[in-house]
Order: structure tokens, then C-alpha cells, then sequence
């Protein structure tokens, strides 16, 4: 099947369309490139734009009339960013996205997969979080993806559309073959610090909030390898429409976690086991940043027949795996 994947020449969504190749289809790829790589994408057909262009959506459809699906991987993610940009992601990650949706619609191309985020789960006294469990997003960035839901599930519900949105909770690591990995030397995310921190090129790696209603004070989260984010993805493509059917609603929701939560201290200790001793400092929460969940996971394997099997001593090798090759196959 071919299969439209915004945003990706980007981390998680090169990993998506790597893992739709290896599993004997074909990705098309539109990304803007402000934060992928067009390395990335090599071997692929690859549009450069905008995903909320009509012109260039109805473009690509006429080139790849056999698009069986679309993966909207695109979206501006960093929270502190999110938190003094809030309208530049409520324009990218709402607005221009239901411009997509609708381009797709009027062009009959009606299956829609979601990279939504575990962000968007209320605290939890037991940090599992379940598809309906309370939502209370704690930034704008994590707004803007329930609020896409939200508007995604009332288009579905009045017209041809039909959506499912993969609650990602916190990916980590490369694609096995490391064909494409995070872009960025100093990464924002949690694990990306690790290792430059290992490296040297930061001072130390810094525990933003060290007195939360953690078992060891610090935010937990449910570190998922990028690779069976990826494997999820192409059992969405697959299952699709019999996950739709077997669900009974033409909008599903569904996490994509390992089913366990790991404390920053946690992170730290297993980064170490695996890499060696890394300087640590602490300071305060990160505005935006919520305590954390982890998923329960039950829905997927129900419905996708997916779970997890990359733990996180794999995730992290991959990742300082990927941060030795990085510079050779972005270029910089």
C-alpha cells in the first residue's frame, strides 16, 4: 500500500516511513524540512511544503492517485517553546492540519492516522493512564493535539473521514538500521540531553524537578522505543479499517506505550549502566512539563495486535548508536 507521511524526513516520522518500507510498502513523503532531513527521505518520493497547501495536497493525490492512507506525523512538539509560541502551534498543529483533513476528505482519501501524545492524560494517583481516562493537558503544545482530536473525531462523525490517533507516550532510540534518527546534536527531549551530556558538549545533564509526587520525586514517563512506535504505525495502515469496525466508531484513540513508567533518576541510572557515568545537576520543572503517566496499553493489542518489545537498555544503545553515525548521514 502507499502511504502519505507528513512530517517525514523527521525523527519519529523517517522511522515510521522506514518501517512501512520494510514491510513492503511505499511512503510518500511531505515534509517542509524546517527540522527534518532530506537524508532522511532518500529512496522516497519527497515534496517539500507545507501540509496545510491545498494546491500541493491535491498535487501530490494526482501524482499518487493510490494513496491508501495518510500518517500525519507533522507538528511542532518542544513544550517550553509551545509555552511563549503558543499561537505558532496552534496555527501549525490545528489550522494547518485541518486544512489537510479536509483537502483529504474532498479527494476521497478518507483513512487518517494521528501522531497524537500521552501528554494530553490528567494526573493519574497511579500514573496508568487508559484511552478514557480524565485529559488535562498541562501546555499549549499538548492542547493543540487534543483539541486536533477533538476536531478530528466531530469531522469523522460528519463525513467520510475516519481517524486513528496513536497517543504516543515518550519515544526513544533509532530504527535498527539507523537510516534516520534525531537531526538535532543537542536534541530537546529528555534522552537527547543524556547523551550530549555523555559527550561533553553540555555540562552536565540537568533533572528539572526533583520534588514531584514521584516514588523518587522526579517526572515519570513511559519511554517507548522509536522502532515499535514505527511497527504500531504500519499495523494502524493494515488494520485499519477492521480496527475501525471492531472498535464500532469511525474516530478511535489508542496509546502506544511499553505499560511501565521510569522515573528521570530511573533514566539516569539505566543511561549510565549502559554508557558510564554521566554529570548530573538538578534544577527546576520546565514550564510545560507535566509529572507523567504511563500507558495501559490493553487497546492496542486488541486492536493492532501490537505491543512494545524493545526495552530501554535498547533504546538507549540505539541512541548512542545513532549519535556517532548522526553527522555522516545528515551532513553536518
Amino acid at each position: 500500500m502507499k502511504v502519505l507521511v507528513t512530517g517525514g524526513a523527521g525523527y519519529i516520522g523517517s522511522t515510521v516511513a522506514t518501517a512501512l518500507a520494510e514491510a513492503g510498502h511505499v511512503p510518500v513523503v511531505l515534509d517542509d524540512l524546517s527540522r527534518g532531513a532530506r537524508a532522511f527521505t532518500r529512496g522516497w518520493d519527497l515534496y517539500v511544503g507545507d501540509y496545510g497547501d491545498r494546491a500541493l495536497i491535491r498535487h501530490i493525490i494526482g501524482e499518487h492517485p493510490d494513496l491508501h492512507a495518510t500518517i500525519h506525523c507533522g507538528a511542532k512538539i518542544v513544550v517550553p517553546d509551545s509555552v511563549a509560541h503558543p499561537y505558532d502551534y496552534y496555527l501549525t498543529n490545528v489550522s494547518r492540519s485541518l486544512e489537510l483533513v479536509d483537502e483529504l476528505v474532498q479527494r476521497g482519501k478518507a483513512r487518517f492516522i494521528f501522531s497524537s501524545s500521552g501528554s494530553v492524560y490528567a494526573p493519574s494517583d497511579s500514573f496508568e493512564v487508559h484511552e478514557e481516562s480524565p485529559l488535562a493537558p498541562t501546555s499549549p503544545y499538548a492542547r493543540t493535539k487534543m483539541v486536533l482530536e477533538m476536531a478530528l473525531a466531530d469531522i469523522a462523525a460528519g463525513t467520510d473521514l475516519r481517524v486513528i490517533s496513536l497517543r504516543y507516550f515518550n519515544p526513544i532510540g533509532a530504527s535498527p538500521s539507523l537510516r534516520s534518527g534525531t537531526r538535532d546534536a543537542l536534541p530537546s527531549h529528555v534522552l537527547g540531553r543524556l547523551v550530549a551530556a555523555a559527550r561533553g558538549d553540555v555540562e552536565s545533564f540537568v533533572i528539572t524537578g526533583t520534588d514531584l509526587p514521584t516514588r523518587d520525586g522526579t517526572g515519570l514517563r513511559d519511554y517507548v522505543h522509536v522502532w515499535d512506535l514505527a511497527r504500531a504505525h504500519v499495523a494502524a495502515v493494515e488494520r485499519f479499517d477492521d480496527a475501525l469496525q471492531q472498535d464500532g466508531v469511525a474516530s478511535s484513540v489508542i496509546n502506544l506505550g511499553t505499560g511501565q513508567g521510569v522515573t528521570v533518576r530511573e533514566l539516569v541510572a539505566a543511561f549510565e549502566r549502559v554508557s558510564g557515568p554521566v554529570p548530573i545537576s538538578e534544577g527546576p520543572p520546565r514550564p510545560g512539563d507535566a509529572i507523567g503517566a504511563w500507558a495501559n496499553v490493553d487497546k492496542a493489542a486488541r486492536l493492532l495486535g501490537w505491543r512494545s518489545e524493545l526495552g530501554l537498555d535498547d533504546g538507549i544503545a540505539s541512541a548512542l548508536a545513532w549519535d556517532r553515525r548522526r553527522a555522516e548521514v545528515v551532513g553536518e
